[in-house]
């Protein structure tokens, strides 16, 4: 049996004559840059955060690097961020000017340790950055407190968390902003790029409306510097098509993360901890050990997709060797990087395929 890491064709398939639909409107409207399908999708997206304010973009990076040039970032300051997340979190305080300060992170959830947040606060911090990895929420209780104590902004990073809630409440709605990304392969994937900036604040979402619009809030008329970020009509049309399946997917998903847990009891894989208060929406399901590159190889002979999120931690990244960290400095996140191996996990992943997928990893350690 082959099992995909994951089967986006399949997806598709089941949705074909809706987005065919969709897309048709939206190529009979000649609506291609922002328009009636985006304005749509903000709003309902909006509803689906519980926010009052969702602005659809190109990419969730353009998402994250305006949410923080709307809090006025420049050289000098400094951003407390994750180390083992992509990259894009950290491309969006790199733009600003700003620093990427990283801390370790915490060896059950993968997410930020609030603990040594605390410890990496200085003068110069500005904002907090958290990810909610893996589409599980952070600590936000321990992370929220800590901003309010020392004046900092909180951005939170939810590429991954559609729909994932903390003691009830949409991740994404605890800071002065989120990032949202709809690449393809998330849990809502547009058919090609796209993400979305959610705010509280109307003031805020006004001048985030205007950055992602070349800085224009009056066609020709440019307050300050801004950029193309708008979302393609064609992204917001499937992305409005998709939205009403999302809960069912979230279902489909916690089901299938709640079933590996109890199949893959009793291997040697250490699994990712969902926080106290917190309930995922698990856009993957990560699992460590020390022989995770035996163990990938293993499986990618027996026919199961399989992928490492993120093999190299950010701290450590040739990009950002002018930070001046070394080997050693995040242990537990650099442990992480080195066990971790992502399982196949999507709505459509069959029974079946997932008991494949565990006989396999069994018959590895049993061998």
């Amino acid at each position: 049996m082959n099992v995909p890491y994951f089967d986006l064709p399949a997806q598709i398939r089941a949705l074909r004559p809706e987005l065919d639909a969709a897309i048709a409107r939206t190529l009979d409207q000649g609506s291609f840059c922002l328009g009636p399908d985006v304005a749509a999708f903000e709003r309902d997206f909006a509803a689906y955060c519980r926010a009052p304010h969702a602005l659809g973009f190109n990419s969730g990076t353009s998402a994250l690097h305006v949410a923080l040039r709307l809090l006025d970032l420049g050289p000098g300051d400094e951003v407390v961020t994750t180390p083992f997340t992509f990259v894009a979190t950290s491309w969006a305080i790199s733009y600003t000017g700003a620093k990427p300060v990283y801390v370790d992170i915490d060896d059950a959830t993968c997410n930020l340790d609030p603990a040594k947040v605390q410890q990496a606060i200085t003068t110069r911090t500005k904002a907090i950055m958290p990810v909610h990895l893996y589409g599980q929420s952070c600590d936000l209780d321990a992370l929220v407190a800590l901003a309010k104590k020392h004046g900092l902004a909180l951005v939170e990073d939810a590429a991954q968390a559609h729909g994932a809630t903390y003691r009830g409440r949409p991740v994404g709605t605890f800071g002065v902003a989120a990032g949202f990304s709809f690449y393809p392969g998330k849990n809502l994937g547009a058919c090609g790029e796209g993400g979305a900036l959610v705010l509280s604040d109307a003031t805020l979402s006004e001048r985030a409306r205007a950055l992602r619009e070349h800085g224009s809030r009056q066609r020709y008329y440019h307050d300050e510097i801004g950029y193309n970020y708008r979302m393609e009509g064609i992204q917001g049309a499937p992305l409005g098509v998709k939205l009403k399946r999302l809960s069912a997917w979230t279902e489909a998903r916690r089901r299938i993360a709640r079933r590996y847990a109890e199949l893959l009891r009793g291997t040697p894989l250490k699994l990712q901890s969902e926080v106290a208060g917190g309930e995922g929406v698990w856009h993957l399901f990560v699992v460590r050990h020390p022989r995770r590159d035996e163990l990938k190889a293993f499986l990618d002979q027996r026919g199961v997709g399989v992928a490492l999120h993120y093999p190299v931690p950010l701290h450590l990244q040739k990009c950002y060797a002018d930070l001046g960290y070394n080997a050693g400095d995040l242990p537990v996140a650099e442990a992480a990087a080195r066990e971790c191996l992502s399982l196949p996990i999507y709505p459509e992943l069959s029974e079946a395929q997932q008991e494949y997928v565990v006989a396999q990893i069994k018959e590895f350690f049993a061998a």
